[in-house]
């Protein structure tokens, strides 16, 4: 049951990092979702380091830590994903 949290939580902070990012982003769902597991694993590393590890309730800061890392994950392999789609392109 953890690994279908993992897919849906990070299936949701890839599309809201990808709504936040502004422009058009050309990485499929697929590695969108990815990208959003890698910012929920590393939002909760970042806010352990923090001293943020569990609190009564709902982890607001935890998730703000998690959405941050999501928002960077995401802009950064999708540029990546353009960078190597484009050579693809120009290859062919």
């Amino acid at each position: 049951m953890g690994w279908l949290w993992a897919i849906i939580v990070g299936f949701v902070l890839g599309l809201i990092a990808k709504a936040i990012i502004p422009g058009k982003q050309h990485s499929p769902l697929w590695l969108t979702t990815i990208c959003g597991i890698l910012g929920a694993i590393a939002g909760n590393a970042i806010a352990r380091a923090f001293g943020v590890d569990a609190t009564r309730g709902i982890d607001w800061s935890r998730h703000a830590f998690q959405l941050v890392a999501a928002v960077v994950i995401v802009f950064v392999v999708d540029m990546l994903y353009m960078a190597t789609l484009g050579k693809r392109k120009q290859t062919t």
